[in-house]
C-alpha cells in the first residue's frame, strides 16, 4: 500500500462517511480518487478548477479530498511562502482540507507521513485580481455608393434582383442585409448626385473609429467579519475536573463529533458544579486559535448566556441546543446569506471576527438565542436543523 493509499485509510477509519453513503457517491468518490494523483501534475490548472469548489464531490468532504490532499502535499511544503499567492485557491482549498477531523485524525496514526502545514494567512501578499480584457467589436466595412442618380435606380433594381434570386440559395435574412444597405445608401448618393466628384472619382467615406471598451471593475468580494464564519457545533460534556493549577477554571472533556473529544477549559467555577456541567449537552465554538490556560492546551469554547444584571449578580448558564441533538451536529444562524456557507478552517485572532460578532449575541424575549446585524438589526436565530437554541431561563442576556 503506497503512502497516499495509507492515509486515506487511516482517515476514512476516522470517519467512514468520507467514503459515501449511497452506491452513487462511492464509485464518483472512488473515480475521483484515482484522479488525484493526474490532478497535481498542472497546479494552475487545478487552481482554476478549485476556485468555484468546496470540495471535489458535492457539498462534502470525501476520500477524493483526502487523496488530493495527500498528493499536493510535497509541492506545498516545499514551497516558498512567495509562491502561495499564485495559487490562492489551492492554498485555501488545501488548508481547509487539512483542518478535517478525519485528516487530523490520520495525521496522529501517521505522524511522519504528511504534517501539517503551517501557514499564517495574514501574513501573505494579496493576490492581484486582474479584470477580464475587453471585448471589442467588429468595424462595419461602409457599402459603396453610386454616384449618380441613374446609379442608384440601377442599383436599387440589381439589388432587389438579387435578393429574389438568394431566396433559393440562401438564408433569407442575407436579402434582408442586402435591402438594409442598399435603403441606406440611397439618401445619401441622392444628395451627392448633381455634383460630380472630381476626376471621377468616388469619395471614399471615412470609417469611424471604434473606442476600445473599458475595463469593468472587478467587484470585490466583503471580507470583513460574518457570523457564518465561526465553527459552532453540538457538544455532550464527557468529563469535567477543576484544573490543577487554577482556581476558577474547569478542565472539560467534550465529544463535538470527531475522532476524540476536545480538551476545554472554561471559567465556570464561581457559577456551576461539575455535576451541573457533567453530561450536558451544550453549545460549542470550535474553530477558536487554541490556547494553553496555566499549562493545560484549550481547543474550544463553551457558549454560555450571562445574566442582564451582570455574571456575579445573576449568574451564568449554558445556551442550550433542541432537545435530542447529538454531538457534532451544525449549528448556524438563519439567513439565507449565512444558512449554507462554510465556517472558517480556524478563526485569525488578528482580524478579531469573534470579537467583532459576539457583541451582537442575545436571548430574545421568548429565550430564544440570536445574533442581531448591528446594521441592518436584522435578527438572525442561532439554530440547528431540528430547532433554534434557547436560554434556560435569562432574556436580554449577552452571550460568550
Amino acid at each position: 500500500m503506497s503512502a497516499v493509499s495509507e492515509f486515506v485509510a487511516a482517515a476514512e477509519k476516522a470517519d467512514p462517511s468520507l467514503v459515501g453513503t449511497e452506491d452513487k457517491d462511492k464509485a464518483e468518490i472512488a473515480k475521483l480518487v484515482g484522479q488525484t494523483e493526474a490532478m497535481v501534475k498542472d497546479l494552475p490548472a487545478l487552481d482554476e478548477k478549485l476556485t468555484p469548489l468546496t470540495y471535489l464531490y458535492s457539498n462534502f468532504p470525501s476520500s477524493a479530498d483526502v487523496s488530493l490532499y495527500a498528493h499536493l502535499h510535497p509541492s506545498l511544503i516545499s514551497a516558498s511562502p512567495s509562491q502561495h499567492p499564485n495559487q490562492p485557491s489551492l492554498l485555501r482549498y488545501f488548508l481547509q482540507i487539512q483542518s478535517l477531523p478525519a485528516v487530523q485524525s490520520a495525521q496522529s496514526s501517521l505522524p511522519n507521513s504528511f504534517p501539517s502545514l503551517d501557514i499564517d494567512v495574514s501574513t501573505l501578499p494579496v493576490p492581484e485580481r486582474k479584470a477580464p480584457a475587453p471585448k471589442v467589436k467588429k468595424e462595419k466595412k461602409a457599402a459603396a455608393a453610386p454616384t449618380t442618380a441613374a446609379g442608384v435606380a440601377e442599383s436599387v433594381s440589381g439589388a432587389v434582383s438579387a435578393a429574389v434570386g438568394a431566396v433559393t440559395g440562401a438564408a433569407s435574412s442575407a436579402a434582408q442585409t442586402v435591402k438594409d444597405a442598399v435603403v441606406g445608401a440611397v439618401p445619401e448618393t441622392a444628395a451627392a448626385a448633381g455634383a460630380p466628384q472630381e476626376g471621377g472619382k468616388k469619395k471614399e467615406k471615412k470609417e469611424k473609429k471604434e473606442k476600445p471598451a473599458k475595463a469593468q471593475a472587478v467587484k470585490e468580494e466583503p471580507t470583513g467579519p460574518l457570523p457564518s464564519m465561526i465553527d459552532m457545533r453540538v457538544g455532550k460534556v464527557l468529563d469535567v475536573k477543576r484544573h490543577p493549577d487554577a482556581d476558577s477554571l474547569y478542565v472539560e472533556s467534550i465529544d463535538v463529533g470527531e475522532a476524540e473529544p476536545r480538551t476545554v477549559c472554561s471559567g465556570l467555577v464561581k457559577y456551576m458544579t461539575e455535576e451541573e456541567i457533567r453530561g450536558a449537552t451544550i453549545i460549542v465554538i470550535c474553530n477558536l486559535k487554541p490556547v494553553t490556560m496555566r499549562g493545560v492546551k484549550s481547543f474550544a469554547m463553551l457558549l454560555c448566556a450571562s445574566s442582564k444584571d451582570g455574571k456575579t449578580e445573576g449568574g451564568v448558564e449554558f445556551v442550550l441546543p433542541p432537545a435530542g441533538s447529538q454531538p457534532g451536529e451544525k449549528i448556524y444562524f438563519e439567513g439565507e446569506k449565512y444558512e449554507n456557507a462554510t465556517p472558517e478552517p480556524q478563526l485569525n485572532p488578528k482580524k478579531k471576527v469573534f470579537e467583532t460578532i459576539q457583541p451582537g449575541f442575545i436571548t430574545l424575549d421568548n429565550l430564544d438565542a440570536a445574533w442581531v446585524d448591528p446594521e441592518t438589526k436584522s435578527v438572525h436565530r442561532i439554530r440547528t436543523k431540528d430547532g433554534v437554541c434557547k436560554a434556560k431561563s435569562f432574556v436580554g442576556a449577552s452571550l460568550s
